[in-house]
């Protein structure tokens, strides 16, 4: 790791402006979900499920969702209860519980994803196909070295 910088490098704006359009688009999520009685992470779970017919393990949850398992466990929690998601014993191991969509869940998120989409387009609508490609990519970078750079400190 290079000595702490006394001044900051031509890229702190960026990350600070990075940090408001995080905090810009978790609240405007917030704001949106909140039409359907859900949160942001609550949509996070419901979505991640959508698309598995067999669910995921609580485990897989917590790790797509970077989030430790006992945040999970509440955010499933709360989902069983509205009747969104049922947690199943897995076949093949008894001691991993599955997660799945049940039929309200996904009936919810049928009605969600046409919104969704939209708002999707009015937040991004003014980049062009390829911009929006090397914005995720740029994205997925910034994360894996932010990452990175956590596990480093983690492991001092």
């Amino acid at each position: 790791m290079p000595p702490p910088a006394t001044v900051p490098g031509p890229r702190y704006e960026a990350l600070l402006q990075l940090l408001r359009t995080s905090e810009a688009l978790w609240e405007s999520s917030r704001v949106f979900f909140s039409s359907w009685d859900l949160s942001p992470s609550q949509f996070n779970v419901l979505n991640l499920l959508f698309d598995r017919k067999d669910g995921m393990s609580q485990t897989d949850l917590s790790r797509e969702l970077i989030m430790h398992r006992s945040n999970a466990t509440g955010l499933i929690d709360r989902l069983e209860k509205r009747g969104l998601v049922i947690r199943r014993a897995d076949a093949a191991d008894r001691r991993v519980h599955k997660v799945g969509l049940t039929t309200q869940g996904r009936a919810l998120m049928r009605k969600i994803y046409p919104r969704y989409y939209q708002a999707a387009e009015a937040v991004l609508g003014h980049l062009t196909p390829k911009h929006a490609e090397q914005l995720a990519a740029s994205l997925n970078q910034i994360s894996a070295n932010a990452s990175s750079l956590s596990n480093q400190m983690n492991n001092k």
